[in-house]
């Protein structure tokens, strides 16, 4: 049986925030998605957590500054963190920006036990730390950084989750640890990152476990953990297995887990040297890709990842990397990409240790590979719906690739009253593209989900298929011939009969109204005072009128 490894996770809880430079003594938000992904602690006290939509979290704090996250920036902040982690161990794996760990073994013999390395650990990122931070002092402020010690990552992390500053779980104590622990933080995409989690093909984010797990009434990891292996991989596969060995404390590494071979390397010479991140961008992406086409001929996946770089003076640079489940090419290239960025812009900040010269040479090592997992198409060959997203996802991640970052845009809710301003165009790497959905109807029930009742003002579901660029003029008449108005109170002069197009006339079928808007009236440049119809025709064609200023518009349309 394999035994659990002692860990550290140094952890940063609010690493958005302090990668941006924001003071956390005033009240700030990142956002990813039009989702809260990490608030600051004055934002917390008022009410401001993680999950909530833009508009929420600003109801709820009036005075909160809402910054859009830089995963590019949060990478590059990062780096001289685990640039002073590495005076204390050569062996530092990084997870995501703001979360990396070590094993313990050795530095906690050289520097005098495990609490005495926990203390230098805190010492030395919260150094680092506190100069990123605007307008503190000296010293980072309390609960910045947080070290956890435990037998295995996942454990370890959790330990550090608690921790303030610093929590050190007793060799061979850590199921005791973990039994009290929700069985909901085995869904939790950020505790399922440690640098031992190799879940292999399977899914990184295990919620449909957890909710299984809770209904048939195991509530904690304790309970799940009592339960023999034999039945929980029966019922619920290897995914399932995965997840009760972190249940019961033991290592995450797969059993599956191998050492890939060194022909499996994938290298780059750069003539000239690069010395800007723009420049290597593209050898990012073209190893990434070089790489993952040759483990998938060898039916293997990659979830560990050492980053190499060489420079014109010969110094040498290694970052390891890990992921959970498989490191796809666009991951990959991410990775990369963070990576040359952190070091490049470490060069040029004049920190110790860092190249003194461009980069010449970069190399992608796998460290660590599982059995690719194979896919259960339909009976039709066609593919679920998941599986659908997936591939959607990995051409835009090579276009984009291939074209530039702002090259594949897709929709984003942004909420409002107006049609043309409820969905907006964002690049494809801003937003999370499996599982989203955009559509009127699913944004409203998350918004209830969220307790959050749609804009005042906005049309109901469902949203017009067409939104025209630019209004086309037209005239609303009722049964006598004369034009439609709508009075200051909303109220209609007479129910409108025909609609002219262009010339030609449409008998009006149906109609719902007037919607009136009266906004902005203090910014003359953006000020809308208007009365919206919608209106079903003899044609087959339902459309969105607007009246404002005296004249009648077709703005948006059904079809």
């Amino acid at each position: 049986m394999t035994v659990a490894v002692r860990t550290l996770v140094v952890w940063c809880p609010d690493w958005p925030v302090v990668a941006l430079g924001c003071p956390l003594d005033e009240p700030v938000a990142v956002v990813f998605a039009n989702r809260v992904v990490a608030a600051s602690p004055a934002a917390r006290e008022c009410g401001v957590v993680r999950g909530l939509r833009r508009r929420v979290a600003q109801a709820r704090c009036v005075e909160l500054k809402v910054r859009e996250r830089d995963l590019d920036r949060e990478a590059r902040t990062f780096e001289p963190v685990l640039g002073a982690l590495d005076d204390v161990t050569p062996g530092v794996e990084v997870t995501r920006p703001g979360t990396c760990a070590f094993v313990t073994r050795g530095p906690a013999r050289y520097f005098g036990g495990e609490a005495a390395l926990a203390e230098l650990v805190l010492a030395r990122a919260g150094e680092v730390i506190a100069g990123l931070l605007a307008g503190c002092s000296e010293d980072a402020p309390a609960g910045v950084v947080r070290v956890g010690i435990a037998d295995g990552p996942f454990a370890a992390l959790l330990a550090a989750r608690s921790a303030d500053p610093a929590r050190i779980v007793d060799p061979g104590h850590s199921p005791e640890f973990l039994a009290p622990m929700p069985i909901s933080v085995l869904g939790r995409r950020e505790l399922s990152v440690g640098p031992g989690l190799s879940s292999g093909s399977g899914s990184a984010d295990g919620s449909g476990l957890t909710e299984v797990l809770a209904r048939l009434g195991l509530g904690t990891l304790g309970a799940f953990a009592a339960l023999k292996t034999a039945d929980v991989l029966a019922r619920f596969g290897n995914e399932g297995v995965s997840a009760h060995r972190l249940a019961r404390g033991l290592d995450e590494h797969s059993p599956q887990g191998r050492l890939p071979p060194p022909d499996w390397s994938v290298a780059s010479d750069i003539d000239p040297p690069a010395d800007r991140i723009d420049r290597v961008a593209f050898c990012a992406r073209s190893l990434a890709d070089e790489l993952h086409q040759r483990l998938r001929s060898e039916g293997v996946e990659c979830v560990r990842i050492a980053i190499e770089a060489e420079t014109t003076h010969g110094e040498s640079m290694v970052r390891v990397w890990r992921h959970v489940g498989a490191l796809s090419a666009a991951v990959i290239a991410d990775r990369v990409r963070w990576q040359l960025d952190g070091w490049l812009s470490g060069r040029a900040g004049g920190l110790k240790d860092r190249p003194t010269g461009g980069i010449a040479r970069v190399v992608l090592a796998p460290q660590e590979v599982v059995a690719a997992g194979g896919c259960q198409l339909d009976f039709w060959g066609s593919g679920s719906a998941s599986e659908t997203d997936r591939r959607a996802a990995r051409v835009a991640a090579r276009l984009q690739g291939q074209l530039g970052a702002e090259a594949v845009l897709v929709p984003v809710y942004g909420g409002g009253r107006h049609h043309k301003e409820q969905l907006r165009l964002v690049p494809s790497a801003e937003v999370e593209l499996l599982g989203r959905s955009v559509t009127a109807a699913d944004t409203q029930r998350s918004a209830g989900a969220d307790g959050v009742a749609p804009w005042p003002g906005a049309l109901p579901a469902p949203s017009p298929a067409r939104v025209l660029s630019s209004p086309r003029v037209v005239e609303l008449l009722d049964a006598d011939g004369s034009a439609v108005a709508v009075s200051g109170r909303g109220r209609v002069s007479s129910p409108p009969h025909l609609l002219v197009v262009d010339g030609r006339s449409c008998e009006v079928v149906a109609w719902a109204g007037p919607w009136p808007v009266d906004e902005r009236w203090w910014d003359d440049e953006r000020s809308c005072r208007q009365a919206r119809f919608q209106l079903l025709t003899d044609d087959g064609l339902a459309r969105l009128v607007a009246l404002e200023s005296g004249q009648w518009s077709v703005v948006a349309i059904w079809d």
